[in-house]
């Protein structure tokens, strides 16, 4: 079930505070366990409200995580409720969302509060991550008009200005403030608040404060607005909805040196025009020297993003010292960092060999900056000084897959682990494909761009040669990129690009993960020279499911049977055409509900054999190529051939980088 409704904008007061749902969603992600999931929430609600109860409590969280179906709450209250109203709000919200058990993860809005509860904490210090949906934000704008409506918008921007810029620099993230205005029947007065979620960093609530501010603006002339964001929450009235003795002083965090109320002053003081008019030249001067210097690191720009100093990256590398890599790829390598705060860092240093580097640099940049997922590797910042290009990207402090399957971590997963990065995968994936507002294709899906954090939950990575894909249409054609081994036959040779290819990727990262074996790598240990998808297939048609899994898992017999379904699941990805393949989102109702979608019959995927195969720095048939995958024989056949070895000969020499 899934619900994303706005409600009824209530008409609060500091004596009647009514509390209406306004916006309310339930999650689609099904729990495990459903009778888990419903324990761990109902502990989780439980214990935020009583932490509620006590006073002065306005913001409080809590987790339950017994068993499979872990349940992380959040709550937030507006700071001129009492004690009562707050937990009065909270048991409206819970109310409104107990209904919720289909889904793993919710929340409510109302004006006085908000609940929140997912089976993930990421939300805590991010609040945009959303896992199974992008929601937009909301803006409510009343109906009525004042008399005077252009001294009425006067008033409210510059109250709401103000409000602005001093909510991130309080202490609680919270301002209620009043602003006096002439209505054209005597004097009136507006009332407005800005409540940031309290432990996100001062940056964060910025940027979600501006564009609350931005849509508050637009809902001028209006008397009365509201600005729903999942971090923040902004409001203002004509009419009351907080008492004037719960205004918060804001004096000292809107002053400003050098503002033009000072002037006069100094005029006053001194009384004289020649020293204003030095000092007018001096402040262009140093507003000009500035703006030449690079950006201070942590100032914000670009969608938000930080915009850092190179300088400092370069000293928190150790001046990108050869200890610090992380990884090597095709566009940079990646460097462990620690900046002055002392958080752990990843930076990715972008070569600039040829003169696509800015242009992958600035995709990268603008795909990541907006997609929030906990699937989906963070970008927290970028730094672009002449040549020297950088990413500056969450830190996963077990890299990456790849090491675990066949590098220095192998064998050290067991199967449930690697069945929630299977998991992970697939909703990372579904959420680029059909849950952002506009459909992103990765195209390089691999082992080594899929990372792992401290509880091996898996993010997706390098967006590098990632692809906007308009809604309407069924594939766009380009040139290839990505790696080969990974890539989808018909994207390999004919430049046919949809959805659909990194469906293929999932299932050959599938199947990576069950057997532990590369894709490129020949099965020459065993009873067979097959590559891997060849030598999965055998083992579906000839039954013979485990000796294609891993043989340093210990599995039951029971977890044998889910593997062999996991497997027809990655064979069924890997189908041809693309139109046999599934979605994403198709692909995790099938992880979820141990059933394959609808009749679908699982045929031969494209093979090679491994008499007419490419090898790396040997000939391949070209006539070959051609009659299997449908392309005339002769040159254009050979010329795809050629792409292959070179880009194959790439990606065996240079790996992309692990975080």
């Amino acid at each position: 079930m899934r619900i994303d409704k706005p409600g009824v904008s209530q008409t609060n007061n500091s004596q009647n505070n009514i509390n209406t749902p306004i916006r309310s969603f339930c999650g689609r992600n099904p729990p495990i366990i459903l009778s888990n999931f419903v324990n761990n929430r109902n502990s989780t609600l439980a214990e935020i409200r009583r932490k509620l109860s006590s006073n002065d409590v306005f913001y409080a969280t809590a987790q339950s995580l017994s068993e499979k179906d872990s349940v992380f709450g959040a709550a937030l209250c507006r700071n001129y409720l009492s004690t009562a109203q707050c937990v009065a709000c909270f048991d409206e919200g819970v109310a409104q969302l107990i209904g919720c058990v289909t889904g793993n993860g919710a929340y409510v809005f109302l004006d006085d509060c908000f609940v929140r509860y997912e089976n993930y904490s990421d939300f805590y210090a991010n609040p945009d991550v959303v896992e199974d949906a992008g929601i937009a934000p909301l803006q409510l704008c009343g109906n009525q008009m004042p008399y005077q409506p252009s001294i009425f918008t006067q008033a409210v921007d510059g109250l709401l200005s103000d409000i602005k810029d001093a909510t991130p620099k309080t202490t609680n993230f919270y301002v209620a403030s009043t602003r006096q205005n002439t209505n054209g029947n005597g004097n009136g007065t507006v009332y407005a608040i800005a409540q940031c979620i309290q432990n996100i960093t001062q940056n964060i609530c910025q940027n979600c404060i501006n564009a609350a501010y931005t849509s508050l603006s637009n809902c001028l002339p209006n008397t009365e607005g509201r600005s729903i964001y999942m971090g923040c929450f902004a409001r203002y009235s004509e009419t009351p909805f907080f008492n004037d003795n719960q205004t918060t002083d804001i004096t000292n965090f809107i002053k400003v040196v050098g503002h033009s109320s000072n002037v006069p002053k100094i005029v006053g003081a001194i009384g004289s025009v020649a020293l204003i008019f030095i000092l007018i030249v001096y402040w262009l001067w140093f507003r000009l020297l500035k703006k030449s210097k690079k950006i201070k690191e942590g100032e914000p720009d670009l969608d938000g993003r930080i915009n850092y100093n190179y300088k400092h990256l370069q000293s928190a590398t150790n001046n990108f010292s050869e200890d610090n890599i992380l990884g090597r790829g095709g566009f940079g390598d990646v460097f462990k960092a620690l900046l002055d705060d002392n958080n752990i860092v990843a930076v990715k240093k972008i070569q600039v060999g040829n003169a696509k580097a800015k242009e992958e640099f600035e995709n990268e940049v603008k795909l990541i900056s907006d997609v929030h997922h906990r699937n989906l590797l963070r970008l927290l910042g970028w730094s672009s000084e002449g040549s020297n290009l950088l990413l500056v990207l969450e830190y996963m402090p077990n890299g990456s897959l790849d090491r675990f399957l066949w590098g220095a971590k192998k064998g050290t997963l067991h199967w449930k682990q690697r069945y929630d990065i299977i998991y992970g995968l697939a909703r990372g994936l579904a959420h680029l494909h059909n849950e952002f507002h506009v459909k992103i294709i990765h195209r390089d899906i691999k082992s080594s761009n899929i990372l792992l954090d401290h509880d091996f939950q898996p993010k997706i990575a390098d967006f590098g040669l990632a692809r906007f894909h308009p809604d309407d249409l069924s594939h766009i054609n380009t040139k290839f990129a990505g790696t080969l081994g990974y890539a989808a036959p018909e994207y390999a040779l004919h430049g046919i690009l949809s959805d659909k290819v990194d469906t293929y990727s999932f299932g050959i990262v599938t199947l990576e993960i069950i057997s532990g074996r590369r894709c490129s790598d020949r099965n020459i240990e065993r009873t067979s020279v097959d590559y891997l998808l060849e030598h999965a297939w055998k083992s579906y048609e000839s039954k013979k499911h485990v000796s294609f899994i891993d043989e340093t898992l210990d599995v039951s017999h029971n977890q044998e049977e889910h593997m062999m379904h996991i497997i027809e699941i990655a064979l069924l990805c890997t189908q041809s055409p693309a139109s046999k393949r599934p979605t994403m989102s198709e692909v995790i109702l099938m992880l979820t509900n141990g059933q394959l979608m609808g009749i679908r019959q699982l045929t031969r995927p494209t093979l090679i054999d491994h008499d007419r195969r490419i090898h790396i720095g040997s000939p391949y048939m070209v006539t070959n190529i051609g009659n299997d995958f449908g392309m005339p024989n002769g040159s254009e056949a050979r010329k795809k051939a050629q792409v292959y070895n070179k880009v194959d000969i790439m990606e065996k020499e240079v790996n992309v980088a692990t975080i």
